[in-house]
């Protein structure tokens, strides 16, 4: 469980004025997103049911995902109190579903699904680092860096099952590269658009993905500095199975940054 709790963070020092309005549109994208835990740790119950040792520490993981989305809930209900948090979870629910009847992982095996949870524990880590460190409001820094400490902690998980599971299903290299290059492309899915477009839309809007993926990546991709896609890149390098630091981790930051700087300036530009 994790070492703090709604209750631990300091609610009284939010300073409204240094609210970034565009910061505040994805967080609300964000709180629905991890809000919504609950129905991964029912998927991951039926991909696991045959490993008690995994799915307990599932339950964990469920608790504390639908934490980070309450607590990134309230603190968007302070930046702007007229936001309906739980009328936006009930429209992103409705309009977004997981897989939830499966027998086995989407990714083919157990192995698989493990490579993906690392890379979205890498991405979620990642983002909320750079979110800490690009935001000057400082309940949301304290909320973002108690929610990366998290998910930093998660990636240890799921990469510590991931060797155990490695023994029995001995994905090969490349089958890892696959998986991970795979989850990283499912960053520009439904899920991430459907929730900005859930949070911040009107009820009397029309839903398109590429729409509103490109308003959310609009935000969110300057806010990375170096250390963050470095890091990242290190967690992604580890969990398929290649060395994470030296000439290729350094070759991946440089193309990462020039992939986010890119797109962020071309996306301001075309105003999305």
């Amino acid at each position: 469980m994790a070492n703090w709790t709604l209750d631990t963070i300091a609610w009284d020092r939010f300073d409204a004025s240094k609210v970034d309005p565009e910061i505040l549109r994805n967080i609300k994208a964000a709180a629905l997103v991890e809000r919504n835990g609950s129905d991964y740790g029912i998927y991951l119950a039926r991909v696991f049911a045959d490993d008690p040792q995994f799915m307990e520490a599932v339950d964990t993981w469920v608790v504390e995902e639908v934490q980070h989305g309450m607590a990134l809930g309230r603190w968007a209900r302070l930046a702007d109190p007229a936001w309906d948090f739980d009328g936006a979870f009930r429209r992103f629910r409705e309009g977004y579903k997981l897989p939830l009847d499966v027998e086995s992982s989407v990714r083919g095996s157990q192995a698989g699904e493990m490579i993906a949870r690392c890379i979205v524990e890498t991405g979620t880590s990642s983002y909320y680092s750079a979110l800490k460190d690009a935001t000057d409001e400082p309940v949301l820094k304290q909320v973002c860096a108690k929610i990366a400490a998290d998910e930093f902690r998660h990636y240890k998980l799921f990469y510590g099952h991931l060797r155990r599971c490695l023994q029995r299903d001995r994905l090969s290299r490349w089958g890892r590269l696959r998986i991970g290059w795979g989850r990283l492309k499912e960053s520009e899915d439904d899920e991430l658009a459907y929730a900005y477009f859930s949070a911040n839309e009107p009820a009397d809007a029309t839903y398109d993905r590429k729409r509103y993926m490109q308003a959310y990546a609009r935000r969110a991709y300057p806010l990375y500095r170096q250390t963050h896609v470095q890091r990242a890149m290190a967690m992604i390098l580890k969990a398929v199975g290649l060395q994470p630091q030296g000439w290729l981790n350094r070759l991946l930051t440089r193309l990462g940054l020039w992939f986010l700087r890119r797109n962020a300036s071309r996306l301001a530009a075309s105003g999305a």
